[in-house]
């Protein structure tokens, strides 16, 4: 089914069946998490420019969840969000891990701290094989080479590209038309600190896909069970999909984004095949497929979302989600769409412990909640608590404090909730109220607050509430005194 590897998808395996009749006792979990894709661009969830035919297929035999977020609306927060089920102000990661000197300008720590909680640390310690094969982006990037490697936060393998230490594949940009290829890494090959392996940037997911595979083989000979990430960085930019699927009379950034899309679909296909095509891994395997913020302007589509990639609107924050595993899913569920749950990416990390059945380190307290029953589609319950969420103090309106982009006029609030059918957004300094009924209008297009001032009245306490429990960065003009600066 594959020409190539296809796009960044949030897989979770499941060695045991938490739902079936016969459990085994420790689940496989993979995680696939694409990188920069807009809500409505997988032709499942109604895009047009092109079919993802594999995930499409993943798709219509597992179930669509539509009131997903990831808890940022920026790489690095929402890998951190994913790998910790914190709240990632907690571990001041809070926009793009870039070179020292830029994160300790916007307040923010240089890494994720090691000590912070780790989903693949807790498995590895219960008999998990544990590998990373994707993108990182949660340390040692640029100048940062000094960041943990990837194998201290619990994975016995790794291969990532620039955004991180260990083992690494770093691209060529593509060269056409008689063009010379040249490197993109950003600095990663002088960093040392792992073995380097160079491939055109349209084959590195590839590259991450045949390491995940061969990780998941040697497990599976050895009756281990295995976690697994493949976070590719598609589609993120700059973007240069095969030859092959480049159309000549179109080099626009939209076609060419839509034509790594295609690709990444191709290149991820081994991958689900090798899982749908054993019978102890299928019946026993839970995937999940999901990006880690909105489309970047310009290039996928979030329709009828408002916002893209770095603004609290819907189409920064909400990405679609597809759950797959026949043997663990309600049976009445495979082929659905649930329109009504609301969680984010830290519950899907609390659920992933039920799934393998490990407690939160002792200690720990995760934000976010169980829902598996719901991932599962034994139920429809979403999250309990409100959603809160941190503009990147640099993105789009930089550090001044009031976030209006003078080039786009794109109006970026500071701080935004989601709880129930609400959503409410601000700025710091309270300027701005917006508040929305999300269930009725998806584009955020009809501000509330004058007609339902008491809902907005708490909504903006409960944000501003949360937010003083949090550590300031520097897009914070005034923080409180108990938000201190970073410790690394």
């Amino acid at each position: 089914m594959s020409r190539y590897p296809a796009p960044l998808i949030f897989l979770v395996a499941t060695v045991c069946a938490v739902a079936s009749p016969c459990k085994a006792a420790s689940p496989n979990i993979v995680i696939v998490f694409i990188d920069d894709m807009g809500f409505t661009d997988l032709s499942c969830f109604g895009g047009k420019r092109t079919v993802t035919q594999n995930i499409d297929q993943l798709a219509s035999e597992g179930i669509q969840f539509t009131n997903f977020y990831v808890n940022s609306p920026i790489c690095s927060p929402s890998r951190t969000a994913l790998t910790t089920g914190q709240y990632p102000q907690r571990w001041r990661i809070t926009s793009f891990l870039n070179n020292r000197k830029a994160n300790h300008q916007r307040g923010m720590a240089q890494w994720l701290d090691v000590k912070a909680p780790v989903l693949a640390r807790e498995l590895q310690k219960s008999g998990y094989a544990t590998g990373h094969f994707g993108k990182w982006h949660m340390g040692g990037q640029r100048d940062v080479g000094d960041a943990p490697l990837i194998s201290e936060y619990g994975f016995d393998r790794s291969l990532t590209n620039f955004e991180g230490l260990g083992p690494r594949v770093l691209g060529y940009k593509n060269a056409f038309k008689g063009g010379k290829p040249k490197l993109h890494d950003l600095g990663s090959n002088q960093l040392g600190r792992g073995p380097i392996e160079y491939a055109n940037r349209s084959e590195i997911t590839t590259k991450f896909v045949q390491r995940a595979l061969q990780h998941i083989d040697d497990a599976a000979a050895k009756d281990q069970p295995f976690f697994v990430n493949v976070w590719p960085d598609d589609v993120h930019s700059p973007f240069f999909p095969p030859e092959v699927l480049r159309d000549a009379t179109d080099e626009s950034k939209r076609q060419l984004y839509y034509a790594v899309l295609d690709a990444m679909d191709q290149q991820l296909a081994p991958l689900f095949d090798r899982i749908r095509g054993d019978d102890t891994l299928k019946n026993n395997t839970l995937i999940l497929v999901c990006s880690d913020n909105g489309h970047e302007p310009g290039a996928g589509m979030s329709d009828p979302l408002r916002g893209s990639k770095a603004l609290l609107y819907e189409g920064g924050i909400r990405s679609p989600l597809i759950v797959w595993g026949p043997g663990l899913l309600a049976k009445t569920s495979i082929g659905t769409k649930n329109t009504q749950s609301v969680f984010s990416a830290i519950d899907i990390n609390r659920s992933l412990y039920n799934v393998a059945g490990i407690n939160v380190p002792r200690g720990v307290t995760l934000d976010g909640e169980d829902v598996l029953a719901t991932m599962l589609g034994e139920s429809t319950d979403g999250r309990k608590a409100p959603i809160f969420f941190r503009r990147p103090p640099d993105r789009p309106g930089g550090l001044s404090g009031r976030n209006k982009d003078a080039a786009s006029e794109i109006d970026a609030p500071d701080l935004a909730v989601r709880d129930g059918r609400w959503k409410f957004l601000v700025d710091y300094d309270q300027s701005d109220p917006q508040l929305y009924d999300i269930t009725a209008d998806l584009s955020e297009s009809q501000n509330l607050v004058q007609q339902y001032p008491e809902v907005a009245s708490r909504l903006q306490s409960a944000i501003f509430a949360w937010n003083t429990t949090m550590p300031a960065d520097a897009g914070d003009p005034a923080p409180s005194k108990n938000q201190t600066a970073p410790t690394n």
